[in-house]
């Protein structure tokens, strides 16, 4: 470990060790999580792509999420999978980096997606006369566009941050790179960091929530007092948006509970497991999710599979 340095030029990932020819086993695992992942998505944004009966809000927003489950399923595997066989596991600060954009883009960009189909969901059960005067497709293009932007600018100007500090030791404790590590190696005071990532946090984080919650509160509100007609279509279409959102929640809870927290008692692997979950479950369980549920997705992609329906 450096102790006086100011510049690094790579870094170490320390909770990977030794496992022999079981890293051979990882390696398939590994491997055939994203093979599932590139698959799944690729095949559902197809389906939404090239038949023009899906070219609606609710599916273009599906199609933002998946584009954003590859981007951010590429920035993860590839390495992940360089790592796992290799027998020195460090990293290039520019790759590093360049990881940590990819990562904290797919998070940021699935939160956004998550709260505009919330949204979408809302206008679409609570308001359907109104639907489509106010879901148009200028309304939409802008929607999907704020999604990615605005979570873009946020990771660059938290890495504009990490990038300019000067750190004093170049040991990463995750098995990918991760922006809170980084900043833990600062020499010096890191309040910008931590002033900027809280603000973010409770301004952006904490009213994206709130708003999810009040969508889907008043999508509850028409389940629980509408007719049964109303009923079965808020169920049918809220429910793999709710699960895809208690995923994503499940999954981020862990990730914060390991960087904040001391988990040094929790086994190794189960400690990588956790950590891994958020970025490997959330690509792969939406379009199994989305897939099975969503009536005219399930119905074309039986015909895909199987001939005409």
């Amino acid at each position: 470990m450096m102790t006086n340095s100011t510049y690094v030029s790579y870094f170490t990932l320390s909770p990977y060790f030794d496992t022999g020819v079981f890293k051979y086993l990882y390696f398939l695992i590994a491997l055939t999580l994203y093979v599932l992942i590139i698959c799944s998505n690729v095949l559902l944004l197809v389906v939404i792509c090239v038949n023009r009966s899906l070219h609606e809000p609710m599916y273009l927003f599906l199609c933002s999420l998946f584009v954003n489950e590859l981007f951010g399923s590429t920035g993860l595997f590839p390495f992940l999978l360089v790592q796992i066989l290799s027998d020195v596991h460090t990293v290039s600060t520019s790759s590093c980096f360049l990881q940590i954009f990819c990562l904290y883009s797919y998070v940021n960009v699935q939160l956004y997606n998550l709260a505009v189909m919330s949204y979408d969901r809302y206008l679409a059960i609570c308001c359907p006369l109104q639907y489509n005067s106010r879901m148009t497709s200028n309304k939409v293009t802008v929607l999907i566009v704020l999604t990615w932007l605005f979570p873009l600018l946020n990771v660059v100007v938290m890495m504009s941050l990490s990038i300019s500090l000067q750190l004093c030791g170049n040991i990463i404790n995750k098995v990918y790179c991760d922006n809170f590590s980084v900043v833990k190696l600062a020499c010096f005071e890191t309040t910008a960091n931590n002033v900027y990532g809280l603000t973010y946090v409770f301004t952006v984080y904490f009213s994206l929530a709130i708003l999810i919650f009040y969508y889907y509160m008043r999508i509850l509100k028409v389940c629980f007092s509408g007719c049964k007609q109303t009923r079965q279509k808020a169920v049918s279409t809220c429910t793999p948006h709710l699960a895809s959102l208690l995923n994503f929640s499940f999954g981020c809870f862990f990730e914060v509970s390991q960087s904040r927290f001391n988990m040094s008692s929790v086994p190794n692997m189960l400690r990588i497991v956790l950590s891994l979950y958020y970025l490997t479950c959330q690509p792969l369980f939406n379009p199994l999710i989305y897939g099975l549920n969503l009536t005219k997705i399930r119905i074309i992609c039986k015909s895909l599979v199987f001939g005409k329906v």
